[in-house]
């Protein structure tokens, strides 16, 4: 993993700590946009291993799935759970915060330690 990498899964894993104090807090719209951030700085991590960097959250959409979903890389799933993560995220931020339920929100945050342990096994 390159210094970068790394610190881009550091970064996902502060998210990922932020977004569980945010979730036992009740604040679960927040909690899920803090679990996608995580998601979102994993897939970040991938695509730098690449030399790849893209500065809207749709272009690192479409290239993690593009250069790791669709090649097996990683299991085709995390694509999706990235794109669901954003448009939780959405509701969360820019909706009623209280519209994002507390299982919504917990199934992020438990994505978003997927995410982490993916970055873990495959980009040692």
């Amino acid at each position: 993993m390159t210094k970068a990498q790394q610190e881009l899964v550091d970064r996902a894993r502060r998210s990922l700590d932020a977004a569980s104090l945010l979730f036992d807090a009740g604040h679960h719209g927040f909690a899920a946009s803090r679990a996608y951030y995580a998601m979102f700085y994993v897939a970040e991590a991938f695509l730098a291993g690449k030399h790849l960097s893209f500065s809207k959250h749709s272009a690192v959409h479409s290239a993690f799935g593009e250069h790791f979903s669709k090649t097996g890389a990683v299991p085709a799933e995390f694509h999706g759970y990235l794109i669901k993560g954003m448009e939780t995220r959405h509701a969360g931020d820019y909706d009623d915060p209280d519209c994002v339920t507390p299982e919504a929100a917990q199934l992020q945050i438990d994505r978003a330690r997927q995410f982490i342990v993916l970055a873990e096994e495959k980009l040692k």
